[in-house]
């Protein structure tokens, strides 16, 4: 590789390389848009730790992948990231901006690996739409969607979430994740919304609560809070009546939740702070990202807030 200071950088090779994309490669505009969208992410990414892009090490780039990786988007998602930062470091060396390819090595994410499936927006609002909410049970299993889909909830974080854990006026929710370790999750407007019509609901019917279960947000008819395995039938049973064919879980509107805010343009890091993952060992990144930031990605870019703020 030329020395650092000798190499142009990411932003002034970005055009150039949308134009070899388009005329020397002949992909389609699709393509274009999504490759550049992933090499802007991985900028931003690079960003953090002051590297540019066009100087990247193997390591960095492979630190890049494994972000990825533990943000819980989709495998295709994963794997067309791993293409497009390929592609333009192949497209460097041709150029001879490099002499050497950081990325020839870059291993793209095995596909050996079952992941559950990502639903599309659509498919999210026909789940939604399949709810029937003449039944007894029906606002609370909205909200369970919309706060499943909207803030990525683990399944055992919706079970146990309490309510003097929901700010519902600041938009947060507190949850204890894996490692007992405790985060603050944004609500979407869509989940505040819906979580808000359910609780209403339950007090004007004097629904039943059992003694201890007075705190939980979602319970079930006889007045106890959800379990795992019911929440996994109501999801389920909602794909099914939505028509959806696909093999899914509680997981899978989480991974949903990733990979629209990604593709939405919403900051890796970001993310990976809202999901609570292990490996990103937080306490750094929350000082780097204070709460404010995170509610605003959020609500910037996650789809059932666009979908809702269109006139």
């Amino acid at each position: 590789m030329t020395a650092t200071a000798s190499l142009p950088a990411y932003a002034a090779t970005r055009p150039h390389y949308e134009a070899f994309m388009m005329l020397e490669r002949g992909l389609s505009a699709n393509t274009r848009t999504a490759y550049l969208g992933d090499l802007d992410r991985l900028s931003a990414w690079l960003a953090d730790t002051g590297t540019d892009t066009v100087a990247a090490s193997t390591d960095d780039l492979r630190g890049y992948v494994q972000a990825l990786h533990d943000s819980g988007i989709a495998l295709t998602t994963q794997a067309r990231a791993v293409a497009a930062i390929r592609s333009f470091f192949r497209y460097l060396i041709i150029e001879g901006i490099l002499r050497h390819d950081p990325a020839e090595l870059l291993e793209a994410p095995h596909t050996g690996r079952h992941l559950p499936e990502v639903l599309t927006i659509d498919e999210i609002n026909d789940m939604i739409d399949a709810v029937d909410i003449n039944h007894p049970q029906g606002q609370r299993n909205r909200a369970i969607i919309e706060m499943l889909y909207g803030s990525g909830l683990r399944v055992s974080e919706l079970c146990g979430l309490q309510l003097r854990r929901v700010f519902f006026d600041e938009g947060y929710l507190s949850v204890t994740g894996k490692g007992s370790k405790e985060r603050l999750v944004p609500m979407s407007e869509a989940a505040i919304d819906e979580t808000r019509a359910y609780l209403d609901q339950r007090r004007r019917c004097g629904d039943p609560v059992k003694r201890g279960e007075e705190d939980y947000v979602f319970l079930n008819r006889r007045g106890a809070h959800l379990t795992r395995t019911m929440v996994f039938y109501i999801v389920r049973d909602l794909a099914e009546a939505a028509g959806i064919r696909k093999v899914i879980s509680p997981h899978t509107l989480r991974h949903s939740f990733a990979t629209h805010l990604l593709e939405g343009g919403a900051n890796l890091r970001a993310i990976q702070a809202m999901l609570g993952h292990e490996s990103i060992a937080t306490t750094e990144i929350y000082l780097h990202l204070d709460n404010l930031r995170l509610r605003e990605e959020i609500l910037l870019h996650h789809p059932r807030n666009m979908r809702r703020s269109s006139p």
